[in-house]
């Protein structure tokens, strides 16, 4: 059965008419944006308990503590914030009054686009609820990044995503799907992305939060999604900010796991050559699932949950993971120099670079879509370490020096190499070569 949708002002009403649900509104950086849904809806005294915004940061740490990081807009002051404010309706309307009220604390710290534009835009929203008077709370909180270039528009839609979350968690919490689907309800496309969600809770006790974030990427919220090693939901930046970042390129359905031989190899050259700095390196295993999304259809569930048990499997071999769509290397150079890392190490299969510097493989225009797959790979301090792989047809271990270019692209190709952009793994054995 479809879904209906309805406009924002319609699911503020519906809420504000719901006998059961009461909570508080605390918002920092945007303004009252969301709890102004709720007024301008009508009957707002039947849901709002308290809205506040602390923008004043000696009043914020009064309120919610000082923050160690000096990060207002993170995931720790959010959750400082939702913590605080929950405990307080829980502690101050605890009477005979409020017995059939489920409660909740929403709350939000984000950053709009600022007068000259040379910021980042982005926040943490979330909300901890009771799904039932007196019951246990339960919490989702996601990140989001605001893409309009007006500040007055990225207000706006944060108001709409924060109605969004609230009737997200009171009428699709028992369906996930519809729960993450219909935060972008009203929404154009475009004008924002969801990088990290993450539920928590009695009602989500079955929930699998790889799989949640997986769904982002499947529903166009997000192009990838990142773990640490103990399957925990982790914003990019957090991890990788200033990072030197090495990445292993694995597929969804690759059953065997990867060569940590030949990893251990590209890590070491990558030291060494990069004068790495043990510990700022960060080394992550890659997840593609592009050959999933290829067709072009919805992906069902038993695909999703294969590929959601691929990265937990990786998680478990005691490395952060990656689950993105990224077909090609330089869409993920472009993701990663997002967070701004100190330089960045691609271990791939050289098989892989065989079909890009391969004319015959693309269509008209191969020129111009190399240059761009140089310009963007390689711009952003990014060096690729090729692994080789064994011809079954001529047994010949196929490495930069022997492998097939085509003519059109043998003089660039040959630049990347003499510049050290593309360089072999070293020190292999022939059982490496035989397992990749």
């Amino acid at each position: 059965m479809e879904r209906e949708i309805l406009d924002t002002k319609r699911k503020a009403l519906k809420i504000n008419l719901n006998p059961k649900i009461y909570g508080t509104f605390a918002e920092i950086g945007a303004g009252q944006e969301v709890a102004r849904n709720f007024f301008t809806a009508g009957a707002a005294s039947g849901t709002v308990a308290k809205t506040m915004s602390a923008y004043d940061m000696t009043f914020s740490d009064a309120i919610y503590g000082v923050e160690p990081s000096g990060r207002y807009v993170s995931q720790s002051r959010l959750l400082k914030m939702l913590s605080h404010e929950f405990s307080l309706l829980t502690e101050r309307l605890n009477t005979e009054k409020y017995e059939e009220r489920a409660f909740f604390a929403f709350a939000d710290t984000v950053t709009t686009l600022n007068y000259n534009k040379s910021n980042d835009p982005h926040g943490w929203i979330g909300i901890r609820f009771q799904a039932e008077p007196g019951g246990e709370p339960n919490e989702i909180f996601f990140h989001v990044r605001l893409l309009d270039t007006d500040a007055a528009l990225q207000q706006n839609v944060l108001g709409i995503i924060g109605v969004n979350l609230v009737y997200a968690a009171y009428y699709y919490n028992h369906d996930r799907k519809a729960m993450i689907e219909s935060l972008a309800d009203n929404l154009t496309v475009g004008s924002v992305e969801i990088d990290l969600i993450s539920v928590n809770g009695p009602i989500f006790k079955d929930a699998d939060n790889i799989l949640l974030n997986l769904y982002l990427i499947v529903k166009d919220f997000s192009d990838a999604a990142i773990f640490d090693a103990n399957g925990k939901p982790c914003l990019p930046k957090d991890l990788l900010y200033k990072k030197d970042i090495m990445i292993l390129r694995t597929k969804y359905a690759q059953k065997s796991n990867p060569n940590f031989s030949m990893l251990n190899k590209a890590v070491d050259q990558f030291v060494r050559t990069e004068n790495v700095q043990e510990d700022n390196l960060s080394v992550l295993i890659e997840v593609l699932m592009s050959n999933v999304l290829s067709a072009g259809e919805e992906m069902h569930d038993i695909d999703l949950r294969a590929v959601a048990k691929r990265a937990e499997e990786m998680c478990k071999t005691g490395n952060k993971v990656i689950v993105s769509n990224f077909a090609r290397h330089n869409k993920l150079a472009k993701y990663l120099d997002r967070c701004r890392p100190k330089s960045v190490g691609i271990s791939t299969n050289i098989n892989n670079l065989k079909f890009v510097f391969n004319s015959s493989n693309f269509g008209e225009n191969y020129s111009s879509q190399l240059l761009s797959y140089v310009s963007d790979m390689f711009s952003k301090n990014v060096k690729l370490f090729a692994y080789p792989f064994l011809d079954k047809k001529t047994n010949a271990v196929i490495t930069s020096a022997n492998m097939p270019v085509t003519p059109d692209a043998k003089p660039l190709f040959d630049f990347l190499i003499l510049n050290g952009y593309i360089t072999d793994i070293e020190d292999y054995s022939e059982s490496d070569v035989k397992t990749v």
